[in-house]
């Protein structure tokens, strides 16, 4: 049996091309990264309103509540740009 052998350059360069696909892929397609952000940003909200609560929530609980915490924000932001710059949507 042979056995193939990688070298480092060819590692790498398959890097850099997985590294290309996903950043023109990023530029099409941005609900994914979008959705990535906030489950990160919750990743700090989520502990602050567990904090917050005196533990009396599960943190199960304190996600959700940091998620539609995170979605209310979101659409309000979204709301007013769509009534204050109509012509951009």
């Amino acid at each position: 049996m042979k056995r193939r052998t990688i070298s480092l350059s060819q590692i790498s360069a398959r890097t850099f091309e997985f590294a290309l696909d996903i950043w023109t892929e990023w530029r099409r397609q941005k609900l994914p990264l979008y959705l990535f952000l906030a489950i990160c940003f919750n990743l700090v909200v989520a502990p602050l309103v567990y904090a917050a609560t005196g533990e009396t929530l599960e943190r199960t609980q304190a996600w959700a509540l940091g998620l539609l915490g995170l979605t209310a924000v979101g659409l309000s932001t979204y709301l007013f740009f769509v009534m204050f710059v109509p012509e951009k949507f």
